[in-house]
């Protein structure tokens, strides 16, 4: 098949098993087939065996520089805002139903304690999550799973407004948060297709700002709606934002991926297909790539951002509405539009400077390593976070300042999460190029299921130990997190390499195994007086041979 491409660009490209390929990649508009956009896409077409599907063995996998010109600027624009708007859901369900605690308590005759154990199971479920969607993205695709869990999430709000009983309650709850969760993480990876490293951290942030800005306004407009009527109105209105992305993500959203796991399954059929497509679905792919020191590290640091922030949002109506006076859920729902607000402002800058810290790394050691990004973060994780959680709590505590203070510096801290969170977002996608979906599904694992210890204690805590001494604790563990990003930008070029190491060193051991138990069965059959077939079918067991690289290669010729 040709493909067009403009001379100025390279013709060879880098495939996903680090293996060079001829042909460009076309940068223009792609053909639309049925409305939808039809990206050029790389095929490896290339396996190690029926057991061994296609891996890099190396972190570093370059990607083709034309890939990211395959969409005009302003196509790439529509999309980061429609997965902003998508990732802006799950997030916004998660808090906006913090403000009706109460009425939703006392309509199911149940505690607000119960209640916020259910958002804490909320968080948990979008802990897990990632670890399903991320893998099904890098197989099946991104428009696929956005499609998909689109309307799984648009059902699942519906069913949640209709809930008769705590019990549908739990469990449409649930089933929403798993379903929501797939939007922030393949937005994060979409970014990652369409987006050049030196060009990711502005288009993080403000991808970004819907996944912040929805814990912070959920509360607040959950307050305006739960103070003039039913608490249930909330998952109406969910539902029909839920409406809007799924039909935005079938007219919209292009598949922007690479190269589809997929792909890697031709020549494969009945059971040998099956295994390896499982294989390559397994959510147990996303914790094994915590064997990289890394990314466990840039994950404990991205969750104590997150810990930082639902430790914060949960209990506002609980501490300050007794604090300052306030008697309806619409006052203390204000006291969420602070850090909202920061969100906002940190959008426009924050993801801007984590670019300008990589380009100027970048001409200082005149190439680019992935660790240099994390130190825009450093600053603001280290200082301004731990000041104000700090100043908060101990302003509330002691009754000092009152809502001026309590207003600024929660306005400050949210300014200073958008400082960090492009930084440590862009990172996942930068480090592993070609698994960049199942790099921060492994991160938003790990920063979900801290948020939902933060969600399910802070209450207990805060009655236990007072506001002042629980916001010492979170101010610590952002603090532990900021040293533990330090000590990957440290060392973590050097450990890459080294784990790189051992995952060859396994594979060519599987490749020797797997030869050695081909050659055992030949032998036997040979014993058998079947050496004729034995030698014909060797190792195949009496499966279909698969064809090799070079034999797909001539049938494609």
């Amino acid at each position: 098949m040709g493909i067009e491409h403009s001379p100025a660009r390279s013709s060879l490209s880098t495939r996903s098993d680090d293996t060079i390929d001829s042909g460009s990649i076309r940068p223009a508009n792609a053909d639309e087939v049925g409305g939808v956009d039809r990206l050029e896409q790389c095929s490896t077409n290339h396996s190690l065996g029926p057991d061994m599907p296609v891996e890099p063995m190396s972190s570093v996998v370059e990607i083709p520089d034309e890939m990211y010109d395959r969409l005009p600027p302003h196509r790439k624009l529509v999309i980061v805002l429609l997965l902003s708007f998508c990732s802006f859901l799950a997030p916004i369900s998660s808090t906006s139903v913090l403000a009706a605690t109460p009425e939703i308590a006392a309509e199911y005759g149940t505690t607000g304690s119960i209640v916020n154990l259910v958002n804490a199971f909320y968080m948990l479920f979008m802990g897990l999550s990632p670890m399903f969607w991320g893998p099904m993205s890098q197989v099946y695709g991104r428009r696929m799973v956005t499609i998909v869990t689109s309307i799984g999430f648009l059902l699942c709000s519906m069913s949640t407004a209709l809930s008769p009983n705590l019990g549908a309650f739990f469990v449409f709850r649930l089933l929403t948060a798993f379903e929501g969760t797939s939007f922030i993480l393949v937005g994060a990876a979409v970014i990652g297709d369409i987006y050049r490293p030196t060009e990711r951290g502005t288009a993080t942030g403000w991808f970004m700002s819907g996944t912040l800005v929805g814990p912070a306004f959920g509360p607040f407009i959950g307050g305006i709606i739960v103070t003039f009527t039913s608490w249930r109105v909330i998952f109406w209105l969910q539902t029909g934002l839920a409406g809007v992305a799924a039909v935005g993500s079938y007219f919209l959203l292009p598949e922007t991926i690479y190269h589809k796991k997929m792909d890697d399954l031709v020549g494969y059929s009945g059971v040998a297909k099956a295994r390896v497509l499982l294989g390559m679905i397994n959510p147990w792919r996303v914790v094994l790539l915590w064997e990289y020191p890394n990314l466990l590290l840039t994950g404990m640091s991205s969750a104590s951002l997150v810990w930082n922030m639902y430790s914060l949002l949960t209990p506002i109506r609980y501490v300050l509405n007794p604090r300052y006076n306030l008697t309806t859920p619409m006052q203390g729902g204000l006291f969420y539009l602070a850090p909202g607000c920061g969100y906002l402002v940190g959008t426009f800058i924050g993801g801007r400077y984590a670019d300008y810290v990589v380009k100027k790394y970048i001409k200082k050691r005149g190439v680019r390593i992935p660790e240099d990004r994390m130190y825009s973060a450093l600053p603001f994780m280290g200082i301004v976070i731990p000041g104000c959680i700090l100043i908060y709590g101990w302003s509330v505590e002691k009754n000092v300042g009152g809502i001026p203070l309590t207003v600024v510096v929660l306005f400050l801290q949210g300014v200073a999460q958008l400082f960090c969170f492009p930084s440590l977002n862009t990172y996942c996608l930068d480090v592993m190029p070609g698994r960049g979906a199942e790099v921060i599904a492994g991160n938003y694992a790990i920063r979900y299921l801290l948020a939902c210890v933060g969600t399910a204690v802070v209450l207990p805590a805060i009655n236990g130990i007072g506001v002042g001494w629980f916001s010492t604790i979170s101010a610590l563990f952002v603090f532990t997190g900021t040293v533990c990003a330090w000590v990957s930008i440290r060392w973590g070029r050097g450990w890459r390499a080294t784990v790189d190491a051992k995952r060859r060193r396994r594979a060519t051991k599987k490749i020797f195994a797997e030869k050695n138990s081909g050659l055992a069965r030949d032998e036997n059959l040979r014993g058998n007086g079947a050496s004729g077939k034995g030698a014909n079918n060797s190792g195949q067991q009496g499966s279909p041979k698969v064809p090799d690289a070079h034999e797909r290669k001539k049938e494609e010729v």
